[in-house]
């Protein structure tokens, strides 16, 4: 008779086990998480009336697999751009959330005499809710399209990158066993450097792999690319000194980006829910039914500080984001839980060494009670925020609402916040990728000058090799124009501006100094060598300063084709409004149209189009053209329409070969707005073309809503009604004002 591993049967008896809690939990309508952990007890050391696992050390190494694809499974529902597009609201209360969480945490572990690990660690853990929980919840109450729902999933993505940089800073405090704000600073200077390295390197990379493969992938052959680039990056972020946690989240959000991450999702699915479910039972076999038996106190104790303090603190945050109440309070109940992340904390202390055995079983118990209260919070959101707006002071209900509109002033971005931003960023970003290059590129064209002719002098050649690698970042970080439309407006409108504008530059270049004194302090050894490095990037600037920049213009392309390559290909079935977009149209210098108005060319009446943006060769701008605005050669259109309208146009424009780029990708200024006529409005009766508009705003009518039916593109003798809602296409913040004036409301 043959001899059956150990490890095979443990996998029989967990999932056999976890197969009939699972069937039992979904009758009975409850989370299937905690039908994992009784099967974990069931099948753990503490259960003498049930067969055990003989081979705990395996069953370890599986459930870490399972924290591996669970992460990995978050990135790629996470994805970069979403935590741009959440927005300034859901970052604040996640912020403030988990702010308070974790001093509460610390502050009532210390009150039950918990020791200083323990106390954090029970910060870290309380400070989190369940992703996966609540977004079940709001999908099985059928809230998922409501406004406040948006927002909470905007905070859970958050809180996931708040999770897996906590359990960095954990594991830090851990192994040093004592705060040291050196280390903790450099330990977050580490992970930023990683992480923007991983983030620029792996976008311009990943996409571009996918995207040349995709006909060699059928569904195998993908899963088997993303699993091996899933624990390769695990591999790396170990060797680096981090997490595999953080390995695979970071992972899974470059795929995000891919037109591919929808089917990586849902090939990757089965096996995060294999490996998941192992992990979760591992779980329970920790878990001592005694010690929860005995903590009960502890445990009711935490709860209540849960499902009290989240709902407080999130809508305490989403109060100050400058949300309504009534929405802050629906977002602070949706979040009153823990879940998966919690799991992984506290496996995470154990792990190490640094928390009590008492901490786990409390863990489990909380998450049970805590996600078993999430749906029922949730339906009693609504009815407590309207008993709550009933019962306020009138005086404290107008200074939330004053305060909400002093935040929606304080979120418009000036010219020199918006400059500001790019310059900070582009610094960054490059002085990471010049640094890499020196301490990772660097070693290895050492060693490979280290052989062969040029053994005698290989230091200094692998330098001159690293010197000219980093060249175009240097120049890119240091001499690039960034923004000109913005820079050119501040220092001739704004002769105040002119200082620090020069500032910048002198920033810029001394960060570009700062790299290369890195550079020759790892590679020469003689005093002159910054000098003569200096001299000689000023030279090849300027002998190669159109080289450079049109290599950059190539890496710039496919890294931003790279970052909307999912957003551009979805761009046919998620189009707002109603598969209009906004396009890029550059005239060629002999193009036939060049010369001609816009009435004379009738772009509208001829294609259903709008131009709702002239960009001239000189870098000014016409917002909104009038109909006798003429269109010039070079000038850059930015056009309003369905794909089949652009396409019709673009055939009709052939013999200008204009470049069609980037449908979607608006220019900084150019927004897209939603709002709705008032009864009391003066707008109504007015037609478009009296309403102002365009004269006071700036703005073009896009489209309208009304009585069900959509008006795309209306012409300007139509009169608007009460209750139209309005597609706005101009300047966020000048369409804002107007349409506060003119007593419309946002929608």
């Amino acid at each position: 008779m043959n001899h059956l591993p150990a490890l095979i049967a443990d996998l029989g008896l967990i999932l056999s086990v976890a197969a009939v809690t699972t069937l039992v939990f979904k009758k009975i309508k409850q989370p299937l998480v905690l039908g994992y952990i009784i099967a974990g007890v069931l099948v753990g050391p503490h259960m003498p009336f049930t067969p055990t696992v003989m081979d705990d050390a395996s069953i370890g190494v599986w459930s870490e697999l399972g924290v591996v694809f669970l992460l990995f499974s978050l990135g790629l529902e996470f994805s970069f751009k979403k935590v741009i597009k959440v927005g300034g609201s859901a970052g604040i209360t996640a912020l403030v959330t988990v702010g308070f969480m974790f001093a509460a945490g610390w502050f009532v572990g210390q009150a039950l005499g918990w020791g200083t690990m323990d106390s954090l660690f029970l910060g870290g853990i309380i400070s989190m809710s369940s992703t996966t929980i609540i977004a079940r919840a709001l999908d099985e109450l059928g809230l998922k399209t409501q406004v406040f729902s948006t927002i909470v999933v905007g905070v859970l993505v958050i809180e996931d990158v708040v999770a897996v940089l906590l359990m960095v800073l954990l594991s830090t405090l851990a192994v040093s066993q004592h705060f040291s704000g050196s280390e903790m600073l450099w330990e977050l200077g580490k992970l930023g450097f990683f992480l923007i390295l991983w983030f620029a390197v792996g976008i311009y990379l990943i996409p571009t792999l996918l995207q040349r493969t995709r006909k060699l992938m059928n569904d195998e052959t993908l899963l088997i690319v993303a699993v091996a680039l899933c624990l390769s990056m695990v591999a790396f972020a170990v060797h680096a000194g981090f997490s595999a946690a953080l390995g695979a989240f970071i992972m899974g959000a470059l795929l995000a980006e891919t037109v591919q991450a929808e089917r990586i999702e849902h090939l990757v699915k089965p096996v995060k829910d294999l490996f998941g479910a192992i992990f979760f039972v591992s779980v329970g076999m920790i878990l001592d039914p005694r010690m929860l038996v005995e903590h009960f106190p502890q445990v009711l104790l935490l709860s209540a500080v849960v499902v009290v303090g989240q709902s407080f603190s999130a809508t305490l945050g989403s109060l100050i984001s400058g949300e309504p109440l009534s929405r802050s309070v629906r977002i602070g109940m949706s979040l009153s839980q823990i879940g998966e992340f919690s799991f992984i904390i506290a496996t995470l202390g154990l792990s190490l060494g640094v928390t009590g055995k008492f901490l786990y079983p409390i863990v489990v118990g909380v998450s049970a009670v805590t996600i078993f209260t999430t749906p029922y919070m949730i339906k009693a959101s609504e009815p407590f925020a309207q008993w709550l707006e009933r019962v306020l002071p009138a005086g404290w209900k107008h200074a939330l609402e004053r305060y909400g509109h002093q935040t929606d002033h304080v979120k418009e971005t000036s010219a020199w916040r918006s400059l500001l931003k790019a310059y900070v960023i582009n610094m960054v970003v490059f002085a990471v990728l010049c640094l890499a290059m020196i301490f990772v590129v660097g070693p290895w064209l050492n060693e490979l000058f280290g052989d062969g002719i040029w053994s005698l002098n290989g230091h200094f050649w692998a330098g001159v090799a690293t010197f000219l690698l980093v060249l175009p970042f240097l120049w890119a970080m240091s001499l690039r124009r960034i923004n000109r439309n913005a820079y050119r407006q501040l220092w001739l409108n704004q002769w105040m501006m002119r200082g620090p504008l020069v500032v910048l530059e002198l920033v810029r270049l001394g960060a570009a100094v700062v790299v290369l004194a890195i550079l020759v302090s790892v590679f020469f050894s003689t005093g002159w060598s910054l000098l003569a490095l200096l001299v000689l990037m000023v030279v090849a600037t300027m002998l190669f300063r159109q080289r450079l920049h049109r290599f950059y213009l190539q890496l710039e392309d496919r890294f931003f084709k790279n970052l909307n390559q999912r957003e551009l290909s979805q761009r046919r079935t998620d189009l707002a409004p109603w598969d209009m977009h906004v396009a890029q149209v550059r005239l060629a210098m002999d193009s036939a149209s060049a010369g001609e108005s816009l009435a004379e060319l009738g772009l509208r009446e001829r294609f259903g189009v709008k131009v709702a943006l002239i960009e001239r060769l000189d870098g000014s701008t016409v917002p909104a053209p009038g109909r006798d605005d003429r269109l010039l050669p070079g000038d850059n259109l930015m056009v309003i329409g369905t794909d089949a309208q652009l396409a019709e146009l673009h055939r009709e424009l052939a013999r200008a070969r204009p470049v069609l780029t980037r449908p979607g990708l608006a220019k900084e200024d150019i927004r897209m707005r939603r709002y709705r006529i008032t009864p009391q409005s003066p707008l109504v009766g007015k037609t478009i073309v009296d309403s102002g508009l365009r004269e006071k705003a700036s703005a073009m009518v896009a489209g309208i809503e009304r009585a069900g039916m959509r008006i795309m593109n209306p012409k300007g003798h139509l009169p608007l009604a009460s209750r139209d809602v309005l597609w706005l296409v101009g300047n966020g913040a000048a369409i804002r004002k107007f349409m506060e004036d003119m007593k419309a409301v946002r929608e």
